[in-house]
């Protein structure tokens, strides 16, 4: 039987509020976390993904308390990245309610920490986050960013995910920067060429404008589809979006 395609919305905070920009910039105020993952929780979202977006150490107490409330209103799968370092915060986030969580910056930082984590909670639990743009100088044309997508890490997108499954990781989330908040569609290319390279279940992230386009990303191979501004700003609901996979043959929960 084919796996159903998961939706996923992305609850991207900033000091305790949801926030969402283009590009990762000019971020504005789209409420509050706990109220919309309850909202997307009962319109019958998959899973729900937490980014802390400028996430720092000062900040870290906020995250395990929103992680907390959430998990106490929300009953399904919740996922939470942002300034994850070490194997130790991994358990505190499990500890506050987390069921995943995703890794960016101290991955490509030092790709150890994959396997310590894949060691210590199994590999359903670690999720990589990639984020990718178009870069002519690397062999796939992709390359690996961090700083929201301002600063290159030089390394190749396709390479460092294969990688990171190598080591353990139990899914990919990828995010194209070059789509990111532009409402234009997923990166199908992006999304084909890595499917083409790993097996682990792959979220596709960046660009979602309308519930249309969800299907041209699980055509290209993603399991899992996550958006933001078009749920935010209740332009599209999860159930339009799935009514879509689901007329387009997808297997939806």
């Amino acid at each position: 039987m084919a796996l159903s395609i998961r939706v996923i919305p992305c609850l991207d905070v900033d000091k305790g509020r949801v926030v969402k920009g283009v590009n990762f910039e000019n971020l504005q105020d789209a409420g509050d976390p706990v109220e919309l993952a309850a909202l997307y929780g009962a319109q019958g979202a998959d899973e729900i993904t937490f980014l802390d977006v400028t996430a720092t150490v000062d900040d870290r107490r906020t995250t395990y308390d929103l992680v907390r409330h959430t998990a106490e209103n929300v009953f399904i799968p919740l996922t939470v990245g942002g300034g994850i370092r070490a194997v130790g915060d991994v358990g505190k986030l499990l500890e506050a309610g987390a069921d995943k969580i995703s890794v960016n910056s101290a991955a490509l930082a030092r790709a150890e920490l994959i396997n310590e984590i894949a060691r210590h909670f199994g590999s359903q639990v670690c999720v990589i986050s990639v984020d990718a743009k178009r870069d002519p100088t690397q062999p796939s044309g992709f390359v690996v960013t961090t700083h929201g997508g301002r600063q290159s890490a030089g390394r190749d997108a396709l390479d460092w995910a294969r990688e990171a499954c190598d080591r353990g990781a139990g899914e990919i989330l990828l995010n194209s920067i070059d789509a990111d908040g532009t409402k234009a569609g997923f990166d199908v290319e992006m999304i084909t060429a890595l499917r083409s390279r790993v097996d682990v279940p792959l979220v596709a992230s960046g660009g979602a404008g309308m519930a249309s386009h969800a299907v041209a990303a699980y055509h290209a191979g993603a399991d899992a589809v996550l958006a933001a501004s078009i749920f935010h700003h209740d332009k599209v609901s999860v159930a339009e979006v799935k009514a879509e996979l689901r007329n387009a043959g997808a297997v939806v929960r």
